[in-house]
């Protein structure tokens, strides 16, 4: 049975590059038999955080809130696709992430990040390990980094030159890094409840 995975995006630059790298891992996963599943933060338009998920009385959560909520807890796992601001994380991605808590929890969650330039959005990974942890999820050790983004994928998400061939030689890793993971977390899911 494929594993559904959301591929979780936030830049909202009008000339966004790293929706290369969303598009490829969709592709990716895809390919390898999951059920994966982009989702645009810039598309999905939440309003700054106010009120999370959980605040609003059952039934009353704008309908963009509902429906991600849904998707989020029928998920099997996560990969939060990031660049880097300022030697930090991308606010867009930050918001959206933010609105939920209890959705997230026992499920694992991989990290790609990618820069215009060499750093390949290194710090910004970085960042995002010590926050989905503390959301409750189990963030896989393997990471992708690409940078520069533009030498790395082409804008149809295709690998281009020797940074795209070593794109696609480490996403095996990283997608086998994931699924042991997703099966771990289903297996001990479908033995024992989570404590809370």
């Amino acid at each position: 049975m494929p594993h559904s995975i959301l591929v979780l995006y936030g830049s909202y630059r009008s000339d966004r590059m790293g929706i290369r790298l969303a598009d490829y891992i969709v592709a990716g996963l895809t390919a390898r038999g999951d059920a994966a599943e982009l989702i645009d933060a810039k598309a999905v338009g939440l309003p700054m955080l106010d009120r999370m998920y959980k605040e609003y009385p059952k039934g009353a959560a704008p309908p963009a809130l509902e429906a991600l909520a849904a998707k989020i807890r029928a998920a099997d796992a996560f990969v939060f696709v990031t660049g880097e601001y300022n030697w930090g994380v991308q606010p867009g991605l930050k918001n959206l992430t933010d609105h939920f808590l209890e959705e997230w929890f026992w499920r694992p969650a991989a990290i790609a990040s990618y820069s215009a330039g060499r750093l390949s959005g290194a710090r910004s990974n970085t960042a995002w390990h010590a926050t989905l942890s503390e959301m409750g999820m189990v963030v896989i050790s393997s990471t992708l980094t690409i940078g520069p983004i533009a030498q790395t994928l082409d804008a149809d998400a295709r690998p281009i030159g020797e940074a795209g061939h070593s794109l696609d030689r480490s996403f095996g890793r990283f997608a086998d890094d994931l699924t042991w993971w997703t099966e771990a977390a289903l297996a001990q899911t479908a033995r024992k409840p989570p404590p809370y």
